[in-house]
């Protein structure tokens, strides 16, 4: 298993310097929220307001939020508590002919004048555009390399021979690709047991942080998975749907915060949200 702090000891300084505006120094662990639903979905419930959104989450405690690099231009990122940037370089829409190829529709140099501590790229391991996003990666991978910036790689197994995409095995192949090309972390899917997540971590050389995915049928659900997932020694969660379309984002985040950060239990946990 590799823990953030380890992969920060590893990378050059200036990796390091960008990593520990979006990592808790006490845990060594990291709460992003995703706010990239737009391209993908449209104004979705939770999104409408960019910069209320974006306060929401800082508020409580966020380490960073992932946003599109049009966002950023038009000074939505917000403008309460300060709060790691993480720029995502790749996309598709729900409308297009394939929404599981995505394409690169920003760079790393844009990233990098945008202030961003950080990129981030996604990839669906299975698809039939599967090749054309690996290239992407690697290429994607090695310019982080020459400016010194981390690489968040969002791995999903997905395509016609994934019958399952939460299957051990799956995120455990899809997770490994993205640390064979270069990423510096992995955003994957949960395993739904702690047992089987720890396979994934340990047969990954590079931290992974998981995925919140679609919106759950209660609080207890989500607040379970994040204290599941931290037991098996995920390095942190990457949870959007799940913390800015519940009725209280600030309160959602210190409470998925507390688990990962200060080592909670769900049931602690929950409290706060009472």
């Amino acid at each position: 298993m590799t823990t953030m702090r380890e992969r920060m000891e590893r990378v050059s300084i200036g990796k390091r310097i960008r990593m520990e505006r979006i990592v808790d120094r006490n845990s060594g662990r990291s709460v992003i929220v995703p706010m990239d639903h737009g391209v993908t979905s449209g104004p979705i419930y939770g999104l409408t307001d960019m910069k209320q959104a974006v306060n929401a989450v800082s508020e409580g405690g966020a380490n960073a939020v992932l946003l599109h690099k049009g966002i950023v231009i038009a000074g939505h990122r917000g403008y309460g508590k300060d709060i790691g940037l993480v720029v995502h370089l790749s996309a598709s829409t729900s409308l297009g002919p394939d929404p599981l190829t995505k394409v690169m529709v920003a760079t790393v140099e844009e990233a990098i004048k945008l202030g961003a501590d950080a990129v981030s790229m996604h990839v669906n391991v299975g698809a039939d555009s599967e090749p054309e996003m690996l290239e992407e990666l690697g290429e994607t991978a090695m310019i982080c390399e020459e400016w010194s910036m981390p690489l968040l790689a969002m791995m999903y197994p997905r395509g016609k021979k994934v019958e399952n995409e939460h299957a051990p095995e799956m995120v455990m192949h899809a997770a490994r690709v993205g640390a064979e090309l270069g990423a510096d972390v992995i955003k994957t899917n949960y395993t739904g047991d702690p047992d089987t997540f720890k396979d994934v971590i340990r047969s990954c050389p590079v931290p992974v942080i998981i995925a919140g995915g679609p919106k759950m049928d209660t609080d207890a659900e989500v607040l379970k998975m994040v204290e599941d997932a931290i037991s098996a020694g995920a390095s942190g969660v990457s949870i959007g749907r799940n913390i800015f379309q519940h009725e209280n984002p600030t309160k959602m985040t210190i409470a998925i915060s507390k688990i990962v950060h200060e080592g909670a239990t769900a049931a602690e946990a929950i409290e706060m949200l009472k």
